[in-house]
């Protein structure tokens, strides 16, 4: 992992592409242009035939820049960092803050790739300059202020936040079109980070973030709501947003896939639902106690027989 510290002092771990890996992408992205050089050159060769040594050699050279220098600065500006080979092993060129690259990045790691570090030297220019480099940077990223990472990290998802309740209710009818890629970074950033920053600067940091967020949605926080909560809860329902839209374009997850979790997950379909508790049974009628029998008295003894008179029993 690389730890680098962006202007606002926070720390941002990232893992840097290693040779290997950017080796292949490069070598993916060679074929793909000499594929698509010979195939335009061809094209025009048959579309505009040309008797002219001199114009034939323009319309080649002119060919040759398009294709070695405008199509990996079409790639990288239209995708943000990613190019054909890039996008097939799951790398990425980011600024050296972790943002997202423009065209002038993108221009110049072309232009230095096809004057330093690939085409004239044949590959040891970035091959030195790599080995060379902690983050693996080649010469046109050091001119660029760009390095390569890699996007497909096991282990690692950038799941929603979790939210309260009323927070995810709250951010889910709002508008977030206006929210920037640069802007949703940095306050990533911040939330991940804002435990180790000092109390003061972590609440300016908040205070400005939401000045700039409020600004781009056309919403601020509602009356009693924390800055903090307020961006997490619109970092939070935009990442809930992008996992439904991917969910759409792969047809959902049915397939095993891991779905994005929301602030109150449902049980898992493998898992039958808890039956519900009955409820206690109210108190019971009394018993009417069983109607008594009258219990008939116990015999008297039988009287003793009369003696006949002038008969005296023997002692």
């Amino acid at each position: 992992m690389s730890e680098l510290v962006t202007g606002e002092a926070v720390a941002l771990d990232l893992r840097p592409a290693r040779l290997p890996s950017r080796a292949i992408a490069m070598v993916i992205d060679l074929a793909a242009q000499v594929a698509l050089l010979l195939a335009v050159v061809w094209l025009v060769s048959l579309a505009v035939p040309v008797d002219d040594g001199a114009l034939a050699a323009a319309l080649t050279l002119t060919i040759v820049v398009l294709v070695v220098i405008g199509w990996p600065v079409a790639w990288e500006t239209a995708s943000h960092g990613r190019s054909l080979g890039k996008l097939a092993l799951g790398l990425r060129v980011v600024r050296d803050d972790g943002g997202p690259i423009r065209f002038r990045h993108a221009l110049v790691r072309a232009l230095l790739g096809f004057f330093v570090d690939f085409w004239t030297t044949f590959g040891c220019g970035a091959v030195f300059s790599s080995m060379a480099s902690t983050n693996g940077k080649r010469l046109g990223d050091m001119a660029a202020g760009t390095f390569v990472v890699r996007e497909r990290t096991p282990g690692v998802r950038q799941l929603p936040l979790p939210l309260h309740p009323a927070a995810s209710a709250w951010a889910t009818g709002i508008e977030l079109s206006g929210l920037s890629d640069d802007l949703a970074l940095a306050i990533r950033q911040y939330l991940s980070r804002r435990d180790q920053l000092d109390p003061a600067i972590a609440a300016s940091l908040a205070e400005r973030l939401t000045g700039d967020t409020a600004r781009r949605i056309g919403i601020g926080p509602p009356p009693g709501m924390h800055p903090v909560v307020y961006l997490a809860a619109v970092l939070a329902e935009r990442q809930r947003r992008d996992w439904e839209r991917h969910a759409a374009a792969v047809g959902g997850f049915a397939d095993g896939g891991d779905a994005a979790p929301s602030t109150a997950p449902p049980a898992p379909a493998s898992v039958p639902p808890i039956p519900p508790i009955p409820s206690a049974p109210g108190p019971r009628a009394p018993t009417p106690a069983p109607e008594q029998t009258p219990t008939p008295p116990p015999p008297s003894p039988p009287a003793p027989a009369p003696t006949p008179p002038g008969f005296t029993p023997p002692s």
